[in-house]
């Protein structure tokens, strides 16, 4: 089987440090290669991969302020598209404009949608011929037709356990509104912890206001963003990982990445979170400030090695890669493996 995955070019592939969508669409590529299956990855010409590399961007435009994304987005797809007819399957990883050119797609198109940034999209999705792949079953929407939920799956080999935390908590994500980081501060307050928070700062103002003047270095550490092997340091040695979202959240690879390190998880029960933490086993859902602080106390108890045993079983990129085979079976007709 031919298969070419229309990866982003907001970062290189794998990222250096952010860069969740550009993360799955590479771990995907190596193990569909690893598998035995022909993969053309197109992404920025920087990329790292196994499979046949190709593409337009020389860099993730996110790296170098004089690319227009809008532009370079626009000829990266309309590169892929042009070959689509030597594959036996498309699949895009990026946001909506690939299915603006479906009509051009000489091969199935199979599109996961990784999140939808807001209704006035959703047109696009609507009229595309292409199949859909939700990352979560809550993030579906009622006006398209799926062919399967896939979970992202995470690197087990980069994410080492740490049997024994330390008594403080991580955050772990953008800085912005929506991942709540003002709120694990102040769980993390209430509860006499000290907290880290990992992440690229997506929103300047939320930033100075709301979470800046409670970094003192001590009881609050900010690292800005980190690469892989710091990220599962971090994780591993935090007694839990506190996940306050303020919105839906399709999927939250932070949240798998902490309990393969054996780390549980306190998130808010909102978006996909029902679906990934295992409740006593891999973390705790809670609604409030002060649930979340008495969750932070449980979370000290739970077995690490149990948190880390299910998460590997649920999220391996292994299984990501056997869903996705099977979905491009069905799409292809071809005998189920």
């Amino acid at each position: 089987m031919r298969v070419a995955l229309l990866g982003p070019v907001t970062w290189r592939t794998p990222p250096h440090h952010y860069g969740p969508w550009e993360q799955v669409t590479g771990l995907l590529a190596e193990g569909l290669v690893t598998r035995g299956v022909d993969v053309t990855l197109f992404a920025t010409l920087d990329s790292v991969t196994s499979a046949t590399l190709d593409g337009v961007c020389p860099r993730g435009y996110a790296d170098d302020a004089a690319m227009d994304g809008r532009v370079w987005e626009a000829m990266h797809v309309s590169h892929a598209m042009a070959r689509s007819e030597q594959f036996d399957l498309v699949h895009s990883h990026l946001d909506w404009l690939p299915l603006a050119f479906a009509e051009h797609c000489r091969a199935p198109l199979l599109t996961t949608v990784h999140g939808f940034s807001g209704t006035g999209i959703l047109p696009a999705y609507a009229r595309a011929r292409s199949s859909y792949v939700s990352i979560s079953d809550a993030d579906r929407s009622a006006e398209l037709d799926y062919v399967a939920t896939v979970h992202h799956g995470v690197d087990l080999t980069g994410l080492p356990f740490t049997r024994d935390a330390g008594p403080g908590l991580v955050a772990f994500g953008r800085i912005h509104p929506d991942k709540g980081i003002h709120t694990a501060i102040e769980i993390a307050r209430c509860a006499g912890r000290p907290l880290t928070i990992c992440g690229i700062v997506q929103d300047e103002r939320y930033f100075a206001e709301q979470v800046a003047p409670h970094i003192d270095g001590d009881q609050v550490v900010f690292l800005g963003s980190v690469g892989p092997r710091r990220r599962a340091e971090v994780l591993g040695a935090s007694t839990a990982l506190l996940h306050p979202i303020a919105f839906d959240e399709p999927f939250g690879l932070s949240v798998v990445e902490s309990m393969v390190c054996g780390t549980p998880v306190v998130a808010y029960a909102r978006g996909s979170m029902p679906e990934i933490v295992d409740e006593g086993v891999t973390g705790f859902l809670v609604h409030t400030i002060e649930q979340a602080v008495d969750a932070v106390t449980r979370a000290g108890g739970l077995d690490r090695a149990g948190c880390r045993a299910r998460a590997r079983q649920r999220f391996g990129v292994d299984r990501m890669v056997t869903d996705y085979l099977s979905v491009y079976d069905h799409l292809t007709h071809r005998p189920h493996r």
